[in-house]
């Protein structure tokens, strides 16, 4: 009976990478975690792990440091599981429809901003180690920028299919981060490597702007576009300092991440 049980467990993992290829790349570098459902019955004193992912998702819950640490199981296998996955697929898919539904002047003015990290490219073979828990241990600038430089991150789910049909569609690509100006070759290769092969701007943040919030830093980067005749039809982050402030855009996508907060 117990190899049984063992035999059914290999071959749904078996299944699980091989029909999704974000998984594979994924899993090939990190432990595999034991699917489960819903909360996994992780829970928080009188708050259950799920209902504080939605408060995150929803900006209900703010700057907060570190997931909570019974929530570290929870927030690992979402990430890993199929509904990470699907919730940035529904994401993607809110936007395409949305992007089909409009009509582009045709300048080459009309842009979508897309954020990087947990945005177009996925940290989570990093988040998954055993020295992160999925944000549930302190941020370590130095290990995060050793793992950046790399290049190596896979794109997130969702995410490139809605970049390969916004540039037939007339759109111009501009890529916003917060990601240090230094870093700035070592992105374009991961950025081509994962599928995102041309863009209009790719803008990193520059000396001047360091000990800058991300929500100011943005708002001016967006108002510096739109002061140069570019339109901000659409844009894509994973946090809510992407999409809020000023200039953000025509319409908001907001990318699932539970595993940290920038204010």
């Amino acid at each position: 009976m117990r190899l049984a049980v063992v035999l059914l467990f290999l071959a749904t993992i078996s299944a699980i990478c091989h029909t999704d290829g974000y998984i594979e790349q994924v899993t090939q570098q990190i432990h595999l975690l034991r699917p489960r459902s819903g909360a996994a019955g992780y829970r928080l004193k009188d708050v259950d792990c799920l209902s504080w992912r939605l408060a995150v998702e929803t900006n209900n819950v703010r700057n907060w440091k570190l997931v909570p640490e019974e929530c570290e199981q929870y927030v690992g296998h979402y990430m890993l599981g199929k509904q990470y996955r699907k919730d940035c697929e529904i994401v993607a898919h809110s936007a395409i429809e949305y992007a089909k539904s409009l009509t582009l002047v045709g300048d080459g003015k009309d842009i979508w901003i897309f954020d990087i990290d947990e945005t177009t490219l996925s940290n989570l073979p990093y988040y998954a180690r055993s020295d992160v828990q999925f944000g549930a241990l302190p941020y370590n600038d130095t290990k995060f920028n050793e793992w950046v430089a790399e290049g190596a991150a896979p794109p997130v789910p969702g995410s490139l299919p809605l970049y390969q049909t916004l540039l037939p569609l007339g759109f111009k690509i501009v890529f916003l981060t917060g990601t240090a100006e230094r870093f700035k070759d070592i992105r374009i290769s991961n950025l081509k490597a994962a599928g995102y092969h041309t863009w209009e701007k790719l803008i990193l943040k520059g000396e001047a702007d360091q000990g800058t919030s991300a929500l100011v830093y943005k708002s001016k980067k967006r108002t510096e576009l739109v002061d140069s005749g570019y339109r901000i039809l659409g844009n894509l982050g994973d946090q809510w300092s992407d999409i809020l402030g000023d200039n953000l855009g025509n319409r908001t996508f907001k990318v699932p991440d539970p595993m940290y907060y920038i204010s």
